[in-house]
């Protein structure tokens, strides 16, 4: 792990109870500028969910030009695009066209999972089978956004050239090899799939091949964090993020569709639906600003990680806000 961690963040695009899309779009667009104004932090990633009532970033690409424009010095990118969802060549074109826009500011993370259920993947006409090629889907975008295409006589216009850095995603041991064959700087998905963090990281430092991209192995391991000015704030804002979880979750759950007023999200707090959030968060940072950076510590070093990516989770405008200028200090 290198001795300069660096700091980013997860924004999830959450689209809060009685707020519109729109409202929820601005409020990642002021996060963003925050973010960038502060000036502490390496980069802002988006994730490809659809058919997510509660995540506002479907549309991945379109979001990122419009926070790039938006801002100014922060790296702005995907956590991730789910490739198998999508032709290579379109990728290398949108995220080639970014990279035109925004010259040394756009990352492309990538992910193997489709990012949503099955019957949504139906309807984004997508093949169950499309991630088994994920490893040779990898490899034909890298080269159309290098100077040579795997593809005879098929160019990325916008996107050849540009070189943007790839990332791979994931939560276990499959990402973690490819990324070390691949020489790719490779993320795990810590902040909501804590069980594999270590070996995955483990087996990716030790099997990893340099690349044109990358010399060394670099690790983004992923985390929640919730800092406020005083502690007993920090944990209140914790207990209605877990709250929020578990209405997500259990929002899934056919038999509760519908009637998820506060009496029933209240039973479900000592649910197993419950249990499964609270593990869902196991990597959670929650205190003042003191308690948070000793956590944050902690963390990369058991994460043997090189950057952490946070997801700023508090609820509300202001109490985010805070938290960017307390983690920026």
């Amino acid at each position: 792990m290198s001795t300069g961690l660096r700091l980013s963040l997860l924004d999830l695009a959450t689209i809060g109870r009685d707020q519109s899309v729109g409202e929820a779009l601005e409020v990642s667009t002021t996060l963003a500028e925050k973010a960038d104004e502060l000036g502490a932090f390496e980069r802002l990633w988006f994730a490809e969910h659809h058919n997510m009532p509660s995540i506002a970033s479907a549309a991945t690409a379109v979001l990122l030009a419009h926070v790039a424009a938006r801002t100014e010095r922060i790296r702005v990118g995907s956590g991730g695009v789910m490739l198998p969802n999508h032709s290579p060549l379109v990728i290398a074109e949108q995220f080639g066209t970014l990279a035109e826009l925004h010259p040394g500011r756009i990352d492309l993370g990538l992910g193997r999972a489709p990012g949503t259920d099955q019957t949504t993947m139906r309807a984004l006409r997508v093949d169950p089978r499309a991630s088994d090629r994920f490893p040779e889907d990898v490899l034909e975008l890298q080269g159309y956004l290098s100077d040579e295409s795997l593809v005879p006589s098929i160019n990325a216009i916008p996107g050849r050239g540009t070189k943007v850095p790839l990332y791979i995603l994931g939560s276990s041991l499959f990402g973690a090899k490819l990324a070390a064959r691949l020489g790719l700087p490779y993320a795990f998905a810590s902040h909501f799939a804590p069980d594999a963090l270590v070996d995955a990281v483990t087996a990716y430092r030790a099997e990893f091949t340099p690349s044109a991209q990358l010399a060394e192995p670099y690790v983004i391991a992923a985390l929640n964090v919730v800092v406020a000015d005083e502690a007993d704030k920090a944990e209140a804002l914790a207990a209605s993020v877990l709250r929020s979880r578990v209405r997500s979750l259990a929002g899934r759950i056919p038999a509760y569709a519908g009637r998820l007023d506060e009496a029933t999200v209240d039973a479900l707090m000592e649910s197993p639906v419950a249990a499964q959030a609270r593990h869902m968060m196991t990597y959670t940072a929650v205190g003042d600003i003191a308690t948070v950076r000793d956590y944050l510590g902690r963390f990369a070093e058991h994460a043997a990680a090189d950057e952490l990516m946070v997801t700023n989770a508090a609820p509300g405008l202001d109490n985010r806000l805070r938290a960017l200028e307390l983690l920026a200090s």
